[in-house]
């Protein structure tokens, strides 16, 4: 089952991602967002769902009113999400995406080799669990 509530689709080995997502988590204080790893039955699913690659991830994703937004735009559109300073950020919509893209793909494929990876897919602390599809 496709997630209803907005949602935020990320590389579950990816320290990079990881750390994206505990710092969502930091700064959304109105629990918006829920959380599940690329890897996991709901992230295949969705996956499948768009006809995306099942195996290979170059970015995460999030999903809101229906809506499947990646890369450069996924990002900005959770920056808004966040509110206060962070939402600035959304300002960077202006720059076409064919700019914004590119930028994000290199940081993308380079992610592995500037901050690692894990064996696993993290998991999460018990309060934060119901976050987490």
């Amino acid at each position: 089952m496709l997630p209803t509530s907005p949602t935020i689709l990320f590389d579950g080995v990816c320290n990079l991602c990881n750390g994206f997502v505990q710092f969502v988590i930091r700064h959304d204080t109105q629990a918006y967002f829920r959380f599940a790893s690329l890897q996991s039955g709901v992230g295949q699913e969705v996956l499948s769902a768009y006809g995306m690659p099942t195996e290979e991830f170059r970015s995460f994703l999030f999903i809101e009113d229906g809506q499947l937004y990646s890369r450069s735009t996924a990002a900005l559109k959770v920056f808004r999400r966040l509110g206060g300073a962070w939402g600035l950020l959304y300002g960077f919509m202006l720059v076409p995406k064919f700019l914004r893209d590119p930028v994000y793909d290199w940081v993308s494929r380079n992610r592995y080799r500037w901050f690692g990876q894990q064996e696993s897919c993290m998991l999460p602390i018990p309060a934060l669990k119901a976050r987490f599809l």
